[in-house]
């Protein structure tokens, strides 16, 4: 019996996540069966039971893989100095990622329960978390901005994060229509011209002064 077990088990359970993964974000959720998951996986379900739980659990976890590999793009960008950096990076590395022929197009977190049903709200909500989140501290470094004097104190900071946060999504979704990175990378650069003018607020130089 214990040898049969361990037969069942006997598979790569970092490539068989993976493989979900591909699976969540070619399909979304709802439309991803067990069924589609264990062929796609070489596995059967009982295996898949054992090894991640039901397919909401896995789901969970291959949420949290996308955002530590596919989606770490987020993370780096958070590095950069000031918000201007961090958006400029954010937008130009989700250029890069969303148009990788090496998976699936566009971001998981965006559109993995668009079309998800009531009885999935539950995953409408973790991944709204997740983008949320972003944006939150988007909102974060563009108010540590205004604070250090880089940005004018009346920058709608919430209002501006939530427009970049639109951006990357519209950026996902123009990706899954079959736009490449040249023209994710003209959508960025049209995005960044609206950044609010840092030198708007500090006035014109005094005449005949440069």
């Amino acid at each position: 019996m214990g040898t049969a077990r361990a037969q069942r088990r006997a598979f790569d359970r970092d490539e068989a996540l993976e493989v979900a993964l591909r699976e969540f974000w070619l399909h979304g959720y709802e439309t991803t069966s067990v069924a589609s998951l264990t062929r796609a996986m070489g596995i059967n379900p009982p295996s898949l039971y054992a090894a991640f739980g039901d397919k909401r659990q896995l789901f969970s976890e291959v949420v949290q893989r996308y955002a530590h590999t596919h989606g770490s793009y987020v993370t780096r960008a958070l590095a950069e100095s000031t918000a201007r950096g961090v958006v400029e990076t954010l937008l130009r590395l989700a250029a890069a990622e969303y148009t990788d022929t090496s998976h699936p197009p566009g971001c998981l977190v965006i559109h993995g329960a668009t079309n998800c049903t009531p009885a999935a709200e539950d995953v409408k909500v973790e991944l709204r978390a997740f983008r949320e989140e972003t944006k939150r501290a988007l909102e974060e470094r563009i108010n540590a901005d205004i604070g250090a004097g880089r940005l004018h104190e009346g920058t709608d900071a919430g209002a501006l994060a939530t427009f970049y946060a639109a951006v990357l999504q519209g950026m996902s979704t123009q990706a899954c229509d079959g736009v490449d990175r040249e023209g994710l990378e003209r959508v960025a650069e049209t995005a960044l011209n609206a950044w609010p003018d840092e030198r708007a607020f500090r006035g014109s130089p005094e005449p005949g002064v440069e």
